[in-house]
């Protein structure tokens, strides 16, 4: 199982989308506060559908918090910052893919947590200055996911 982690989430609706994501991928999510909403937020259950349901969903009151209690989980901070493109990076099972608030990213001190081989990236044209989060782990969480072998989806039809 992949782990989404969330480092203090700001918007209801980008946190609804990947809820809902999480359930459609069986990857767990992690919300670390503080929370820029109410987990009742109508925002939040519009956009994930009531998917909560069928999430596996944690919540931590600090990083350090979901740390500890994941050691065996890679850490993957994605950032503007970083080099790292995430499509040259081999995911494995268990890894912890971790995303910043929308207003600010990840913080330094804790992108640093991560050996720099593991800080990732998505490519962007020059001068842009992000995508939106929902999309950004959606994408993160694809490629992983296909990486790892689509574990635990409904059969495709080879072609």
């Amino acid at each position: 199982m992949l782990h989404i982690v969330l480092y203090q989430p700001e918007i209801p609706p980008n946190t609804g989308n990947i809820i809902r994501l999480a359930a459609n991928t069986g990857s767990a999510l992690h919300l670390i506060r503080p929370l820029g909403f109410q987990l009742d937020d109508k925002r939040l259950r519009r956009a994930g559908l009531d998917y909560h349901e069928f999430a596996r969903l944690g919540i931590w009151d600090s990083f350090d918090d979901f740390v500890a209690s994941h050691p065996a989980s890679r850490l993957l901070p994605f950032s503007t910052h970083h080099t790292k493109s995430y499509s040259s990076f081999i995911f494995r099972q268990g890894d912890a893919l971790l995303f910043g608030p929308e207003t600010q990213g990840l913080p330094e001190t804790i992108r640093a947590k991560a050996p720099a081989s593991q800080q990732l990236t998505l490519p962007m044209l020059p001068g842009n200055r992000s995508l939106n989060l929902s999309n950004t782990v959606a994408i993160a969480v694809y490629e992983a996911w296909r990486q790892i072998g689509f574990t635990g989806a409904i059969p495709l039809e080879k072609t």
